[in-house]
């Protein structure tokens, strides 16, 4: 017998067709089901601080490829490219690109 798994696509709450860049602190990191979040302090356009929640991946599917909860730790200054949110006046975003301030790219290690 077949299992079957649900799960939402990102296209109604994120748009694919455009890009947003920020850098800024890690101020928060959740290893969790059914999504994965990190939070991070970036500056706006305006010099303020901004809040922002980048939507990942299962704990589970992260996990399985070496994710722990010490792979990205608050303080962390980071570069996150991503699909931003369809809602308006948030701060979110999705299927995201991790590179660390030196420019390398935020890969789990095997083993952790």
């Amino acid at each position: 017998r077949a299992r079957g798994v649900a799960h939402h696509a990102s296209a109604p709450f994120y748009d694919g067709t455009k890009s947003v860049e920020i850098s800024g602190a890690v101020t928060r990191f959740l290893l969790r089901n059914p999504h994965s979040f990190l939070f991070i302090d970036a500056e706006g356009e305006n010099g303020e601080t901004v809040a922002w929640e980048v939507e990942m991946g299962t704990a589970l599917s992260m996990t399985r490829r070496g994710w722990s909860i010490d792979t990205i730790k608050v303080g962390d200054q980071i570069r996150v490219v991503g699909q931003p949110s369809r809602a308006p006046d948030t701060y979110g975003m999705c299927c995201a690109e991790l590179t660390r301030s030196d420019g390398s790219a935020i890969q789990p290690a095997r083993g952790e």
